[in-house]
């Protein structure tokens, strides 16, 4: 991503369809030029790359302050088509009847191109896609840590580690899938990278996310597409489901 006075940044994202990405809003505030790379689990291997400047921050996220907010969600559209592949497929989106689902102590996983440490422990991006076990937490102890803060709201979900500090989402990770596996054995996006707390990606402090099933109808007006869905149209996964992954791409 790039700034109008030429700054560089990294983001992760979300592919929601052949022409269209999910991302927070802070990662592209304020900036015009924005290129995707798709495809790819090593950041110098994507297989394709795609520049765009159409970008859709949500209405109430006031874009000149930036930063932390609560509505801290943005689209990106593309005007080439993305081809579906081994390395690409779109992410189910939460659905608007469980944008208010209560995920304590349920086990989501995060997944990012981020810094493996705080910058000022020696940590760097990761060239390659790494995730961990995240466990839900609910918004009042959410809010414990963060000093009752008035960002976190009803469209935001916390999640702490799972069973190491060191597990959280990191700078440049903003933007990327917070997931949970759905009762078909298939990943539903849960939620956005948001935010974390000033001391550090490796403190006991829950990491907070956007939670994407809020946002259906502006999708439908900056896309035109439906991309809400019924939870009782899921059919239970079998005993073995198969194998899974989180789509992820660099922005």
């Amino acid at each position: 991503m790039v700034s109008g006075a030429g700054a560089v940044s990294s983001c992760g994202g979300s592919v929601i369809h052949h022409s269209w990405v999910l991302t927070a809003a802070h990662c592209v505030a304020n900036r015009h030029t924005f290129v995707i790379r798709f495809g790819l689990t090593n950041l110098t291997q994507p297989q394709h790359i795609v520049e765009t400047t159409r970008k859709y921050i949500h209405p109430r996220y006031i874009e000149i302050i930036a930063g932390v907010q609560t509505d801290d969600i943005a689209l990106l559209g593309l005007d080439h088509h993305i081809p579906y592949g081994r390395y690409i497929q779109p992410i189910r989106l939460q659905n608007s009847e469980e944008k208010n689902r209560n995920y304590t102590g349920e086990i989501l996983t995060v997944s990012g191109y981020g810094r493996t440490q705080d910058l000022w422990n020696g940590g760097a991006a990761s060239e390659k896609l790494l995730w961990v076990y995240l466990r839900g937490i609910d918004n009042e102890e959410c809010r414990w840590w963060y000093n009752n803060s008035r960002v976190i709201q009803e469209q935001t979900i916390c999640a702490s580690y799972y069973n190491d500090t060191a597990q959280s989402s990191c700078q440049g990770d903003s933007g990327g899938p917070l997931t949970i596996v759905d009762v078909d054995g298939k990943p539903t996006q849960v939620g956005v990278v948001s935010f974390g707390s000033v001391w550090g990606c490796s403190s006991l402090f829950p990491s907070a996310y956007v939670r994407p099933g809020h946002y259906h109808d502006w999708y439908v007006q900056v896309t035109g597409l439906n991309f809400d869905w019924k939870s009782e149209d899921l059919q239970p996964a079998p005993e073995e489901p198969e194998a899974w992954h989180v789509p992820a791409v660099n922005a």
